[in-house]
């Protein structure tokens, strides 16, 4: 579902989804009504924008995360130097994109969000670290915890930043699902955060993904 004050923001990005054979745009929202439209069509993934006239993305993000069927939220936004990114994600997004995603990228996102997966456009992650200074010491602390892990908490870790569940995780690394609890808990321990999404971050702005792609 996408939610954004402009008609042509919302038609273009629902011809770009729907052009994909495995995704559906089920609904549209330009505001408030959008509590509507989410709660008759249980979309899996929602693209809201951050800064509306008649309701900003981060008060709808505030009462959608009190739904009991939420579904994953990314920010839209046009502005790479947005000062809610920080906001937004520690109000439970899921991610932060920028409207001038390339439209193939657009479904990927889409995808990664639906499985449970974070994403976040590399711009808004240098406009992390350019706009907020102190944010630095800080990932070079979390990029120093990832480090302690070892190689199968990693490979664990990987896999849940790319949304995949325990059992998928087991199957992939032929593990148990006990075994990928265990797993899991040890790597939110060393990380120091209380949730996968939180992990998932951790393993984006540690380039712990970026070691799976080719000619890294």
């Amino acid at each position: 579902m996408i939610v954004d004050d402009e008609a042509l923001v919302r038609t273009g990005f629902t011809m770009i989804l729907n052009a994909n054979d495995d995704i559906r745009v089920v609904g549209t929202a330009s505001g408030i009504e959008a509590l509507d439209v989410i709660k008759a069509e249980k979309p899996d993934v929602l693209l809201l924008d951050i800064r509306m006239p008649q309701i900003d993305g981060l008060t709808l993000l505030g009462i959608i995360s009190t739904l009991p069927e939420r579904p994953a939220v990314a920010m839209l936004t046009t502005f790479d130097a947005d000062e809610y990114i920080m906001t937004a994600l520690g109000s439970g997004a899921s991610g932060f994109l920028l409207k001038d995603t390339e439209p193939e990228q657009l479904g990927q996102y889409v995808r990664a969000l639906a499985a449970g997966g974070v994403v976040l456009s590399r711009r808004a992650s240098r406009t992390l670290l350019d706009t907020h200074p102190g944010l630095g010491a800080a990932l070079d602390e979390e990029a120093e915890r990832v480090s302690t892990l070892t190689d199968r908490e990693r490979q664990v870790l990987t896999l849940v930043a790319e949304g995949l569940s325990n059992a998928d995780i087991g199957a992939r690394l032929y593990l148990g699902a006990g075994t990928v609890k265990d797993h899991v808990s040890a790597i939110l321990a060393k990380l120091g955060v209380t949730s996968r999404v939180q992990a998932a971050l951790a393993a984006q702005r540690a380039g712990v993904l970026d070691e799976r792609r080719p000619g890294r």
